[in-house]
């Protein structure tokens, strides 16, 4: 009898947690997808002749909401901006705005986020984030510059990481009309980030 009872009152926090990583796994999808219609979009995509008329959709990694972690922001107090470099030589102005630091696999690790100082101008990216990052998958399974992820500014002191939505810079796909900012060394990963969307160098030969 102990035993059904204990089944019965569980039963309720499962059906609240499976709902809860429902919720993650959608917001996932639609990242896919949305990235999807994007590079399928002639008026959007970066893809230019065959790239584009080849194109179906993105290679992604299974989803791992290992890979979905809440991390401890700390803001930067009177960050000044900053020359990027990007993928062409020129530079693009940015700040710092603050450090993130996540647990993966039981260990710590730090990385910078940043705001575009051009960006922020605009009224739909006031409250947007940059964090640009390489990991031990580049120039294997990912572009061997590195990966990005857009946030948002947080109300609080944590924020999430869904390293699930990472995506490759557009000059990964076209490097000719595209300029991509260079990922510091600051934020480059000693781990594999098997999350996000995977790259097949076919666009630069």
């Amino acid at each position: 009898m102990k035993k059904y009872l204990i089944i019965l009152l569980l039963f309720p926090l499962f059906i609240l947690s499976q709902k809860k990583v429902s919720k993650e796994i959608v917001e996932i999808r639609k990242f896919q997808n949305e990235l999807n219609e994007e590079y399928l979009n002639p008026k959007e995509t970066p893809l230019r002749g065959d790239n584009f008329t080849n194109f179906k959709e993105h290679p992604f990694f299974p989803v791992d909401l290992k890979y979905r972690v809440t991390a401890k922001l700390t803001r930067t107090e009177d960050a000044q901006p900053f020359d990027l470099p990007t993928s062409s030589g020129k530079t693009k102005s940015y700040r710092e705005y603050g450090k993130v630091i996540f647990d993966l696999d039981g260990k710590p690790y730090t990385l910078t986020i940043y705001q575009s100082l051009d960006l922020i101008k605009q009224e739909k990216y006031k409250d947007h984030l940059f964090l640009p990052f390489r990991d031990v998958t580049n120039e294997k399974e990912t572009y061997g510059g590195g990966k990005y992820m857009d946030l948002k500014i947080p109300k609080g002191n944590t924020i999430i990481l869904d390293f699930n939505q990472s995506y490759q810079p557009y000059c990964a796909y076209n490097a000719y009309d595209y300029n991509c900012p260079v990922v510091p060394e600051e934020n480059r990963l000693p781990v594999e980030i098997r999350a996000g969307v995977m790259y097949n160098d076919v666009y630069h030969h």
